[in-house]
């Protein structure tokens, strides 16, 4: 008990951290034999945080739909958050754009090859998109799987992280129901409230293995990449990272100066969810995470976060749906000695922030709004399976960078109406895993 005690006085980025840098070590040190030994121990805990997302969705939302009405209208905190969602889309975009003018990632590559296992992607329409949002069957969407077919055209189930966006539509109807219903529904809102509550505290639990899962998802990806397959396509991954870096300390940073909150204090409380966004390499993944992170670390109000943040996982993606295919759109030009006119860099920007919302939930957003953007500004679409290849790490700064902004805007929004309670904003706390209590007197101490 001890020994436990002293591990959980650690603080948790400095554990996830910890686990981190021993997994890039392990891997290093292993090479391929990391992945076999090690990479499942991550997948362990990949399945341990996507088993609890759906649940923690579905009654935060309930809850949430059910309170949030009269002067914290779920109207008008949905206007906000969707401007600010599109705002910060298109100022993501404009940074890839200006890394990709200055870095050049395109130019003196060599000959490059599509790789071996890239499949064109089928991009859905918007009306499929929207549709989709609607679930045939909200059991099925409970339970995370949608339907496909097989090579041979059976319909079968797969799972899916689609259907969060089917999910919060349920759920959200369910919560309106019970605000037009009023006192009839008491009890049935008081017995959601308790299992939002009862997911929040698994979600602790779960949250404490994430050091162990950092070490075997980090320890599996670099004994399988090495450095060999990164050499060809460097210039590329650099450019990725430091795009998405700026955007997410110069312009996330500069918005949060802009609404009068301290831009370190963010970070640190959103420390943990942007490390389980690196190494998973998934929004919905990290989402209990980042809810979490924006009530218990940032203060947001728990209400208007259950709704914003599920939301932000599924059409909120900077990294993936705006630095990476205004990057990639210039690197291909690049490449190919192509000279892009003003037009289609307009081209490259709409279709970057339209694209993000219209493939919301889509398996794969990187891949279809890579290939979405592409198909507007008039590149060739196949040049996209030259970046495949190296898909899983760039995959992890996009994400963190998906999650960022997932968590930002909700701050953003929520400091504008009044719904931001400083005290905890201010306190900086990153420990997302620990109890409450024990939480919130660290939070207290650290913020001192």
């Amino acid at each position: 008990m001890k020994l436990v005690s002293a591990w959980l006085k650690i603080p948790f980025w400095q554990r996830v951290a910890a686990g981190f840098v021993l997994g890039a070590l392990v891997g290093w040190l292993m090479g391929p034999a990391a992945k076999t030994w090690f990479e499942p121990l991550g997948d362990v805990y990949v399945n341990l945080i996507k088993m609890i997302a759906i649940p923690l969705v579905f009654f935060a939302v309930i809850s949430a739909v059910s309170s949030l009405h009269g002067q914290k209208s779920i109207a008008a905190l949905g206007g906000r958050t969707f401007g600010w969602f599109a705002i910060t889309a298109v100022l993501a975009v404009c940074v890839g754009l200006l890394v990709g003018l200055v870095v050049q990632p395109g130019h003196g590559v060599g000959v490059l090859q599509v790789a071996a296992d890239y499949k064109p992607r089928d991009v859905p329409g918007p009306l499929e998109v929207l549709f989709n949002i609607v679930p045939q069957n909200p059991f099925r969407a409970l339970s995370g799987a949608a339907a496909g077919k097989t090579a041979d055209g059976t319909n079968v189930l797969v799972p899916s992280n689609s259907t969060v966006l089917q999910v919060i539509f349920f759920a959200g109807l369910i919560g309106f129901a019970f605000v037009k219903l009023g006192a009839k529904t008491a009890s049935l809102r008081t017995l959601m409230g308790e299992a939002s509550e009862t997911m929040i505290q698994v979600t602790r639990f779960v949250l404490e293995f994430t050091p162990l899962g950092t070490f075997g998802l980090i320890a599996g990806l670099v004994g399988a990449y090495g450095f060999e397959k990164l050499l060809p396509l460097g210039s590329f991954v650099l450019a990725l990272y430091l795009a998405c870096a700026i955007h997410i300390v110069v312009v996330y940073g500069g918005l949060l100066l802009a609404h009068g909150l301290n831009p370190l204090k963010f970070f640190r409380g959103a420390a943990s969810a942007m490390q389980v966004a690196f190494v998973a390499s998934s929004s919905f993944a990290a989402l209990p995470v980042s809810l979490r992170s924006a009530t218990h670390n940032h203060g947001v109000d728990r209400d208007y976060a259950a709704f914003a943040v599920p939301l932000g996982a599924s059409i909120k993606m900077d990294g993936c749906g705006a630095i990476y295919p205004a990057l990639a759109s210039v690197f291909i030009a690049q490449y190919m000695g192509l000279e892009l006119s003003l037009a289609q860099y307009v081209i490259i920007v709409l279709a970057s922030v339209l694209g993000s919302f219209g493939t919301a939930g889509v398996p794969g957003t990187a891949v279809i709004m890579a290939t979405v953007v592409l198909s507007a500004a008039g590149l060739p679409l196949e040049a996209i399976g030259y970046l495949y290849a190296i898909d899983r790490v760039l995959d992890m700064m996009r994400t963190m960078t998906n999650v960022t902004g997932q968590m930002l805007v909700p701050v953003l929004v929520a400091k504008e109406t009044g719904l931001l309670d400083h005290e905890v904003y201010n306190a900086a706390s990153s420990n997302v895993g620990l109890a409450e209590h024990e939480s919130a007197e660290r939070g207290a101490k650290e913020g001192a």
